[in-house]
């Protein structure tokens, strides 16, 4: 279990009087005042930082701060807190035999979910545990949008955090960071969001980071798989034998871990059974050569059993996969990083990878600070996003949080992504 401060709480018998003090002697910045109904109490946030205070005051006679302040006058109430899984925080500290107030997280001040830790089990002093609401709205779906003859799936295989700054490169924090926010740790929501296309055969674009990934790295990358791919396809009345074809758009990590799974022995195996794997030629030789600046994201346990097993087709530039459905190259994030192109009745979609990770990467300069050639990435996208909004291209986007796709739109100059799905 981690946990950092959240904010210190104060017992106000008079918010007036307190305001006056914080306020105006201390200049502290008065963010939001919110009445919490289900405590009886109106809570006032001065936020100095990642911490705040939380100012309290009744707003009945039997709220628990008008005991508190009747029976001790004004003061320091509680510590809170925060903790990415309050749910998992509870069963471990009542697992350790801490006395609990709540043993089941309710609602509290500003969309978060809370309980409380008696006093007895931490030294006299009463501790909230506080899930903040996710500053972002986090979409998983499945969704599923016909193209012409082609029906596309978009779904989800959970959620993941990438530092804000790297994924938005020379862009200035105070730019990115009111489309996607970041949490203390300075990390973005991200999605893993690979694609189903149905025509003559069943193919999934990508298959998320899987299963496989050890708990430190988890921590490391915010993992958040409580939805994961096996529910999406379910949900979308599929299973892992449905699928005959699987497709790389590259073979880095959040994209490939879930080509693999371990079975009973132990042993990786293809996770989808009776597919047939495609991975781009250059890139995999990239990929099993990995150096040092790419090494972290090129995991071997994701692909290469692949081959050994039989299953791995390797194609080229332009290579068309299935009817409608062919690589394009962008390259950028990675030499030969491929967009797909799919295409029915005069219709066409895109499945943008890591080229347009985001909806908030549509601008032609905010590109990642993790790509390994950018100027690449600047030239390609320079050149697509022209071509996407003359001819109405839908994007499905894999790692935007909130939605699946939606098409460029441009006025004056200034570009928007319209949403679909």
């Amino acid at each position: 279990m981690k946990a950092w401060l959240d904010h210190v709480g104060i017992a106000v018998g008079d918010l007036g009087a307190s305001l006056a003090f914080f306020r105006d002697v201390l200049g502290l910045h008065v963010d939001d005042t919110e009445d919490v109904a289900s405590q009886k109490v109106r809570a006032t946030f001065l936020h100095m930082g990642p911490s705040s205070l939380e100012l309290l005051e009744a707003t009945a006679p039997e709220s628990a701060i008008a005991k508190f302040v009747e029976k001790r006058g004004a003061g320091l109430h509680h510590v809170a807190l925060r903790v990415e899984d309050i749910d998992a925080a509870l069963a471990h500290l009542e697992a350790r035999g801490v006395h609990l107030i709540d043993r089941v997280a309710r609602p509290g001040a500003e969309g978060a979910r809370v309980a409380f830790i008696h006093p007895a089990s931490a030294h006299g002093v009463l501790v909230e545990l506080k899930q903040p609401r996710p500053r972002v709205d986090r979409f998983t779906g499945p969704v599923t949008h016909r193209l012409g003859d082609l029906e596309l799936i978009s779904l989800s295989d959970g959620f993941f955090q990438l530092d804000g700054g790297a994924m938005f490169g020379v862009v200035p924090r105070t730019l990115w960071e009111t489309r996607l926010p970041p949490d203390d740790r300075g990390r973005i929501p991200l999605g893993m969001r690979p694609l189903i296309v149905r025509g003559q055969q069943t193919m999934i674009i990508d298959a998320g980071c899987g299963d496989k990934m050890d708990a430190k790295s988890a921590d490391i990358y915010g993992l958040e798989r409580a939805y994961h791919l096996d529910h999406a396809l379910a949900d979308a009345g599929l299973t892992a034998a449905d699928i005959e074809i699987v497709l790389a758009s590259h073979l880095h990590f959040d994209h490939v871990g879930g080509f693999t799974a371990r079975d009973e022995s132990g042993r990786l195996v293809p996770r989808f059974p009776k597919a047939r794997y495609i991975a781009h030629r250059q890139e995999w030789d990239d990929a099993t050569h990995p150096h040092e600046r790419n090494r972290a994201s090129y995991l071997q346990e994701n692909f290469v059993p692949l081959q050994e097993a039989g299953v791995l087709t390797l194609v080229d530039d332009d290579a068309e996969i299935m009817p409608g459905v062919k690589f394009r190259r962008s390259g950028g994030h990675t030499a030969h990083h491929q967009v797909v192109m799919i295409e029915s009745r005069g219709e066409t979609a895109v499945f943008t990878a890591d080229m347009y990770p985001t909806a908030a990467h549509i601008p032609d300069p905010w590109v990642m600070g993790y790509d390994l050639y950018p100027m690449d990435t600047l030239a390609f996208k320079r050149a697509f996003a022209r071509e996407a909004v003359e001819r109405g291209y839908l994007l499905f986007f894999e790692h935007e949080p909130s939605m699946a796709a939606g098409r460029i739109r441009e006025q004056d100059g200034r570009r928007r992504v319209e949403r679909v799905l």
